[in-house]
């Protein structure tokens, strides 16, 4: 989620962010991070439908929308990484989809395994967003994956992470979610860059049909 999205967040979205640290515990048990999974999903539709905050912009879209779809939730795309964290973090422009371009921090380096393959996806923090209080600890997480454009929004999709305690942090793929300019015009999203397309398909999270009606 861009920045001025992040900011105009409806109360849901900010409920999630709230609890993201609670539930990045790798000591969760399956049916406590499962749970959590479903009431993401149940969120997301929820603002989505909100007349008053829903991004999609058009009441008759937000009266028509029937939810997401979302791939089936999977043990196998919550993640425990471990966190290379920059000492002096590089500031990297990155493009977004109106052509604007915006300022991020590589905060951390994330490496982790998935079917016994090793992968890494760079961490962003935002400059705007780490001066604001509520909002000075949020990691920003965009990926491109073999599912875009097939499964998944072409333009890949996002996850929200709280910088943890230590320098292990669960990234939980079942909790991706599409860029809000996958719905309605006149948002400015974050293309993912390049060190962030990973050579294989998630099959977790938010779907989307390239040629469906929103």
């Amino acid at each position: 989620m861009a920045d001025q999205t992040i900011i105009a967040m409806s109360k849901y979205r900010q409920l999630i962010l709230l609890i993201a640290v609670f539930y990045a515990s790798p000591l969760l048990s399956q049916s406590e991070w499962t749970r959590e999974a479903k009431e993401f999903q149940k969120t997301l539709n929820e603002e989505y439908k909100d007349l008053k905050n829903s991004p999609l912009r058009d009441s008759v879209r937000i009266v028509n929308f029937k939810g997401h779809e979302f791939f089936e939730i999977s043990e196998n795309y919550r993640v425990k990484a471990k966190l290379i964290k920059a000492t002096k973090p590089d500031t990297i422009k990155i493009m977004t989809s109106s052509g604007r371009i915006k300022n991020y921090d590589k905060y951390a380096k994330a490496l982790f395994e998935i079917d016994g393959q090793e992968y890494s996806l760079t961490l962003y923090q935002s400059h705007r967003l780490r001066a604001m209080d509520q909002y000075k600890d949020y990691l920003f997480l965009p990926y491109k994956d073999h599912t875009n454009g097939i499964e998944s929004y072409g333009g890949g999709r996002y996850i929200d992470l709280r910088i943890p305690e230590g320098d292990e942090i669960i990234i939980d793929f079942n909790q991706s979610y599409n860029p809000l300019c996958a719905y309605s015009d006149g948002y400015s999203c974050p293309i993912p860059p390049e060190e962030n397309h990973l050579e294989r398909e998630i099959r977790a999270g938010v779907k989307y049909k390239e040629k469906e009606d929103h």
